[in-house]
């Protein structure tokens, strides 16, 4: 809901307080018993270096920034792969095509689209000037489809050599997650089309909701059949 922009104002500060509350809870709960989740290990191990406040913020990143990205990773890869059978089986079938096919899916995806920076300095760019400051909107779409990069065709390929694509940033500001999210990735699709090999979409495709008001590109559902 948070990353529903169709959504009132109204209604995200609704939901953003109802998750801070649910995190805040869930924190006091590990205070008194840690456990064994990431959480309950960095209260375990550094309850005292860290205010209430900063292991709500990281529960807030780790939901939203680690779950909803992989999660809708996942299905939009799920579904890349259906409406291109061979690639499917590709990934299905050959371990040494697990790595590239990941990659390629994340470029080919691109599912955090664009990202927001501050010019550091007074540039140029394509004939347009840009001052020291300036807020610059960048497609991370654009770039990972981007011709000078791929050459002509910039469609799906699990056996393409992976390339230096945008999906996690660059840089200084590139996802600390970034390699969970590869480890994931590599574990769930190859063991979701084992396990069920003869997994098809349950609607045809024209029907699919895919969720486009929103920072993180998905789907609302994913309907399959087996």
């Amino acid at each position: 809901m948070l990353l529903d922009f169709t959504r009132t104002a109204e209604e995200q500060i609704a939901n953003y307080t109802a998750m801070h509350a649910y995190m805040a809870e869930l924190v006091a709960r590990l205070r008194i018993e840690p456990g064994d989740s990431l959480l309950g290990e960095v209260v375990g191990k550094h309850g005292e270096d860290v205010t209430d406040e900063e292991l709500i913020g990281f529960g807030n990143l780790l939901l939203l920034a680690g779950h909803e990205t992989t999660s809708n990773m996942i299905a939009l890869g799920t579904l890349a792969l259906l409406r291109n059978p061979e690639q499917l089986a590709a990934v299905r079938d050959d371990d040494e095509v697990t790595t590239s096919a990941v990659e390629e899916l994340l470029r080919y995806l691109s599912i955090v689209s664009q990202v927001g920076r501050h010019a550091t300095t007074d540039l140029a760019m394509n004939g347009h000037e840009i001052a020291a400051g300036e807020m610059l909107t960048m497609s991370i779409l654009a770039a990972n489809q981007d011709p000078e990069l791929l050459g002509r065709d910039a469609g799906l390929d699990v056996h393409r050599k992976p390339v230096p694509h945008l999906a996690f940033g660059f840089g200084p500001h590139q996802c600390l997650g970034q390699q969970l999210a590869r480890i994931e990735l590599k574990a769930a699709l190859p063991a979701l089309l084992r396990r069920f090999p003869s997994l098809r979409l349950a609607l045809p495709f024209e029907e699919i909701d895919f969720r486009v008001l929103s920072p993180v590109y998905g789907l609302m559902s994913l309907p399959l059949a087996w």
